[in-house]
């Protein structure tokens, strides 16, 4: 046997391609569809409450919706940056990988931190009226799902750190970034009822 035969083989190269869906990934998607339709009711309990609603929003509600515009941007962009997160997993560039799920934490706090703000300085309470429970129930439960979603991110870079993968590492990515897609998409729903329609 040639020395040459006894050479350890070269970390493998190119992109990481599944031979059938992970059973990590179907499995958050088929959890996805009870979130929508937890989500579902929500936004049908608003509806109805809004359809026997004379003034809508009530007087004296403030709404900064320019704030809540540039923070959903936020959010929105966030969904790019996880999209190069699991881009360069399936290629192998991990410190890429890492850079990219640290930029998608930082945008996904941002948008938490300015969500608190909202409730703070919010006028209308939470008993203050219908418009004012259902903005402090929708956005409190979606805020509660980034943050969520941020905790699972913060485990993933500890997952990925130093200079191998494990098998299911890009799994494990794949899956977080399949709720962190949907928890953007449902905040669009939010914030078009809560800010947008009149």
């Amino acid at each position: 046997m040639s020395s040459t035969s006894l050479a350890i083989d070269p970390a493998p190269q190119g992109r990481i391609v599944h031979d059938r869906p992970p059973m990590l990934a179907i499995g958050i998607m088929i959890w996805l569809g009870s979130e929508v339709m937890f989500f579902s009711g929500l936004f049908a309990a608003f509806f109805t409450i809004r359809a026997h609603a004379h003034i809508w929003p009530p007087a004296g509600t403030k709404l900064d919706t320019i704030q809540a515009g540039i923070f959903t941007l936020v959010l929105l962009s966030s969904s790019a940056t996880m999209i190069m997160c699991v881009h360069h997993v399936e290629w192998r560039r991990r410190d890429l990988a890492r850079r990219w799920l640290i930029a998608t934490i930082l945008l996904g706090l941002a948008f938490d931190l300015n969500q608190l703000y909202e409730w703070i300085h919010q006028t209308t309470r939470w008993n203050t009226n219908a418009y004012g429970s259902l903005f402090y129930i929708m956005t409190g439960l979606h805020g509660l799902h980034v943050f969520l979603g941020l905790v699972a991110m913060v485990f993933l870079l500890g997952r990925m750190r130093g200079r191998g993968g494990d098998p299911g590492e890009l799994s494990a990515v794949q899956g977080v970034s399949y709720y962190w897609h949907f928890v953007d998409i449902v905040w669009v729903g939010l914030f078009s009822c809560l800010f947008l329609l009149k």
